[in-house]
């Protein structure tokens, strides 16, 4: 990837970070307004849902072929159950604790889970090692995040 490919790479990133904090506001909002954290959580997914099938049918992207999804390992269909728990936490804590805590809070438990993820390979990620640097970077992060919600 060159150098203009990683800059706009970093870019997109950043923008789905921003994205992912006006998203946890919205749900937050649509909270208060229905009464209901997992009725909140539910229409966040519909809508993720909706967008997701926009995308495939305007890409044309094909069904997947079924021997494609019988040989794929019951795991891999399980994301969803994960972005739930992250999106109703989210949706219950950040009115209580404020976005920037609940956010560099995510954050954080990403950047510790990610440094695990990379240095055991785990679900397929390539390995990349724990270093002093990449350690310290993680240490940096958790005092940020003590930092924000003091």
């Amino acid at each position: 990837m060159g150098h203009v490919g990683l800059v706009a790479g970093y870019l997109l990133a950043f923008s789905a970070g921003v994205s992912f904090v006006f998203q946890q506001g919205v749900n937050a909002n649509l909270r208060v307004e229905l009464g209901s954290a997992w009725w909140a959580g539910f229409v966040s997914y519909l809508g993720g849902t909706a967008a997701m099938l926009v995308m495939a049918l305007l890409l044309r992207e094909s069904w997947p072929p079924s021997e494609l999804v019988q040989r794929s390992h019951w795991i891999s269909w399980s994301g969803g159950i994960f972005g739930a728990i992250y999106i109703a936490i989210s949706i219950l804590l950040l009115p209580r604790l404020g976005a920037a805590t609940v956010i560099a809070l995510l954050v954080s438990g990403q950047m510790i889970g990610s440094l695990a993820f990379d240095h055991f390979g785990l679900l397929g990620v390539p390995i990349h090692e724990l270093t002093l640097t990449r350690a310290a970077g993680a240490g940096l992060l958790v005092l940020g995040v003590i930092m924000i919600g003091l």
